[in-house]
């Protein structure tokens, strides 16, 4: 099922749309698409944070009817923000940050549920990779019960770049992970916080653990392996919610 946001169709629109500023969550270009405004288009996207998948012609007439030339645009059901605008604008509101980010997570039901959690629980930020990753779409919205409205998403190009800012600017990296040293309940989440949840088959990927403080699991004792992530993140995000609460008494 694609996106169901607002929608560009054709080289020239979508071209018009990124000179005017507009936010463009993801490309769709036909795998063969050749000619002057391709080569625009494509000289357009380099430096920006946009995914662009090359998709065969079907998938793209199956969006549309209309004249998509080969390529179509999806535009954020919200506006993404940056980490490194975010994080100082945090500090300077006297705040104790506090913030998730997921890594290769694809299922928007369950990001829907992990931002519904996050925004329940006064969580700062949302911090997702532009690549191999959910967007805010209109699915995730409405799974998430309005709370990307409300919950800042930030999108970085390079999700291990963004946990080094965050690590320098002095968060405590906490990757939920099978590898885990402890339980999660012995972990410490009262500083700058941001807690690090991967996909249920993959994981936190190894170049993000090597930059984490601690790597925390959940137990298991019945026979099934894992838990949904967006269960294991609410269980990690009400750990982090007790001790910081806790910390201000």
């Amino acid at each position: 099922m694609e996106d169901k946001n607002e929608m560009i169709f054709g080289i020239r629109a979508v071209l018009e749309a990124m000179q005017a500023g507009k936010e463009i969550d993801k490309i769709l270009v036909k795998k063969d698409l050749q000619g002057e405004l391709a080569r625009d288009l494509f000289a357009a996207l380099k430096g920006r944070d946009i995914p662009v998948q090359r998709v065969p012609i079907e998938r793209l007439n199956r969006i549309t009817r209309k004249n998509h030339q080969g390529v179509v645009a999806f535009i954020p059901a919200v506006s993404y923000q940056k980490a490194e605008d975010l994080v100082p604008f945090l500090f300077e509101q006297g705040k104790n940050p506090f913030v998730v980010a997921l890594d290769g997570i694809t299922d928007v039901r369950n990001f829907g549920a992990i931002a519904r959690t996050c925004e329940c629980a006064a969580v700062d930020s949302i911090i997702i990779p532009a690549t191999n990753s959910v967007s805010v779409n209109a699915d995730a919205v409405k799974t998430s019960a309005g709370a990307l409205h409300k919950l800042p998403v930030c999108r970085e190009r390079s999700l291990t770049d963004t946990l080094r800012f965050l690590k320098e600017s002095g968060f405590r990296l906490i990757a939920a992970t099978e590898k885990g040293d402890y339980d999660y309940g012995m972990a410490d989440y009262k500083g700058p916080l941001c807690i690090i949840m991967g996909a249920e088959d993959k994981g936190v990927s190894y170049e993000n653990l090597a930059l984490c403080d601690e790597w925390v699991k959940i137990p298991m004792l019945g026979s099934i392996e894992s838990l949904n992530v967006s269960v294991a993140a609410g269980i990690l995000i009400y750990e982090a919610v007790k001790q910081r609460m806790s910390d201000k008494l």
